[in-house]
């Protein structure tokens, strides 16, 4: 039996995406380890090419954009599978119709026309295995696909935002139709677990996201400088809760701490930490950049002396994993997958999450005790090391993919 990867689709709702660079990641790692994989995208990027570096835009210069194509597009589709299978076309349609958004019937056939377009895409490549990140649309369309050509459909699975809404994602119905699942995270699998029947647990596989230890470099911190700097990288958005990390800002500066906070990211709580800034009167004490690509991120943790993250709900945040291979000691709070990589006062700090006084007292050790930030500093480089690094975690994904092709040849 050969061992040479058959090829494989990704499919993503938007690829490439500012806030997901390590899935481009985990697709150039595959493609260096043999896999040819063709992308797709439902949805545009999230910024003009002007924004992105040399390597995105090869990869969107490459993916075929799902909405783009457009009516005529997906009538050319549907054309194309009802002239070869008008049977799979009526019953992958009656599914989708069950499966739109809120119940509606406008949504359903929505997704029927993108797998539609989807699956031509496979077909005019060759492809019958398509991979997908995240659990939502993305895996609907996927099991519209495999309705229509039967292809191997697997999904990795990060959380929380699947596990939020399990009968409107359809998230058991999913389980049950994929082939193989990736979980980023034992939680992850936990979580799949109880929403699936047993006989289909042993699809269910760990494998980590992971950072390249060489692009986020360790560099040890000085501990003489006069004001600490702290970063937050991450989409603004309440999930994030960094309207209470402003917050614990206030306190801090009101009991004479000398620290900076420098937030990196957009989205939609952008006006509530606008407010929350000019309410307390941190405007020369926190920093809003915006959104930055990766060089930048890169330059920001190389200047930062904590990194804080306060969220709400995570999966397990691959800045997290950045910040500690960079050198950076960390607080955040122990939601779903954190704590597989976090562990409170051995690898960073974890807060209370939502609770004001457990992040002000978090955030002031590290602050004020500069032994107890390179310790931590040190300890969750090496937890990246061991368990977080991206080529490791890669081959075993690729593994993964090897197992299972081999299993339904």
């Amino acid at each position: 039996m050969s061992t040479q990867p058959i090829p494989m689709a990704y499919l993503v709702s938007m690829y490439p995406a500012i806030s997901h660079t390590f899935i481009l990641r985990e697709v150039q790692r595959l493609r260096d380890l043999g896999h040819t994989i063709f992308t797709a995208s439902i949805n545009r990027p999230d910024r003009a090419v002007g924004a992105m570096e040399a390597y995105e835009e090869k990869e969107l210069r490459d993916t075929f954009f799902v909405k783009s194509q457009g009516g005529v597009g997906a009538l050319g589709a549907l054309r194309y599978w009802l002239l070869r299978s008008p049977v799979a076309v009526l019953r992958m349609t009656t599914l989708a119709l069950k499966l739109g958004k809120d119940g509606s019937l406008l949504f359903g056939l929505a997704y029927a026309l993108e797998a539609l377009l989807v699956a031509r895409w496979m077909q005019q490549h060759g492809v019958q295995r398509l991979h997908v990140h995240f659990g939502s649309v993305g895996a609907t369309i996927g099991v519209l696909v495999k309705q229509l050509n039967q292809a191997h459909l697997s999904y990795t699975i990060h959380g929380p935002d699947e596990f939020d809404d399990v009968s409107g994602q359809h998230l058991s119905l999913k389980m049950q139709e994929a082939d193989a699942v990736v979980c980023i995270s034992q939680f992850a699998r936990g979580q799949l677990m109880r929403i699936s029947h047993p006989n289909h647990w042993s699809k269910l596989r760990v494998c980590r996201l992971g950072v390249d230890p060489a692009q986020f470099t360790y560099i040890e911190r000085s501990a003489v400088a006069s004001t600490t700097r702290l970063l937050c990288v991450g989409r603004l958005a309440p999930a994030k809760c960094q309207v209470l990390l402003v917050q614990a800002c206030a306190r801090l500066r009101d009991q004479g701490l000398n620290f900076s906070l420098t937030l990196v990211g957009d989205g939609p709580d952008r006006p509530h930490v606008e407010a929350a800034i000019e309410q307390f009167g941190l405007q020369k004490v926190v920093k809003l950049t915006g959104s930055l690509n990766q060089q930048a991120v890169r330059a920001q943790f190389q200047q930062a002396d904590i990194f804080v993250l306060p969220s709400l709900a995570e999966g397990i945040p691959v800045v997290l994993m950045e910040a500690m291979s960079s050198g950076v000691p960390c607080v955040s709070t122990p939601v779903n997958g954190i704590p597989e990589l976090i562990q409170h006062e051995r690898t960073g700090l974890l807060a209370t999450p939502g609770d004001l006084d457990s992040l002000c007292t978090q955030l002031q050790r590290l602050i004020q005790d500069p032994a107890l930030r390179q310790k931590l500093a040190r300890a969750g480089h090496a937890k990246v090391l061991s368990d977080f690094d991206l080529n490791r975690n890669v081959s075993k994904l690729s593994q993964i993919f090897t197992e299972v092709q081999g299993a339904s040849a």
